[in-house]
């Protein structure tokens, strides 16, 4: 029998295809200075990251003015928010996916670098508030991902160890977090991958023994 206790989902390319939206929030605000992100660069680099950590990367690579911060996330957010509203609404998959795994006795919970505002906002307009027990936001740690704290903060709000705690991530820098949050990690490509039969899948092929998975085993 597993010993999984609780899921824990990244929201954006998770449970919401809210990427793009995060990319031309912030070149929409970023032009109203002069720069751009390339979507290459922010696939390598930045994807995943919050905004104030993109902005600091934007500065140490490409020389952008750091007094100008400030002003960029506020506009940023406010796109982000604009954009939010017009597209998000809630996708059968996942809200079926959370209900099946609620109902199954699993806690549940979001761990976004997204600031609190858009996490709440989303998880509503998509549906799945009813079904998780927490939502964790870079506002509700000192060190966003790729450092472990919002992951190691999940397991502390689900009760449970980090080792009881499936991940649920489709990044780099996330995947990195929730590894070295000592968590099991299901690493999707993107929001079509979130599905109750791979999650399930998942958390049986990790309650399966490690001989009995072998085809060498005796």
């Amino acid at each position: 029998m597993s010993k999984i206790k609780a899921v824990i989902f990244d929201m954006d390319g998770v449970l919401i295809d809210a990427k793009e939206w995060h990319y031309q929030a912030m070149n929409e605000a970023l032009a109203q200075f002069g720069f751009t992100i390339t979507r290459a660069d922010h696939l390598s680099r930045y994807d995943g990251l919050p905004t104030k950590k993109k902005l600091e990367l934007l500065s140490q690579l490409e020389g952008f003015p750091r007094e100008l911060h400030d002003a960029v996330s506020q506009l940023k957010q406010q796109l982000t928010i604009e954009l939010v509203e017009r597209e998000c609404s809630p996708k059968f998959q996942h809200v079926r996916a959370l209900f099946c795994l609620h109902r199954g006795g699993y806690t549940l919970g979001v761990a976004s670098n997204s600031v609190r505002a858009t996490v709440r906002r989303m998880m509503s307009l998509a549906g799945l508030n009813t079904y998780l027990h927490f939502q964790l936001s870079n506002e509700d740690v000192v060190h966003p991902k790729p450092h472990p704290e919002i992951y190691l903060r999940a397991a502390e709000l689900a009760r449970v160890t980090p080792a009881e705690c499936v991940v649920i991530e489709d990044n780099h820098h996330g995947i990195e977090a929730a590894r070295a949050a000592g968590t099991h990690v299901l690493a999707v490509s993107g929001t079509a991958d979130v599905t109750y039969e791979h999650i399930e899948a998942f958390i049986a092929s990790l309650s399966i023994p490690a001989h009995a998975a072998s085809p060498h085993a005796a």
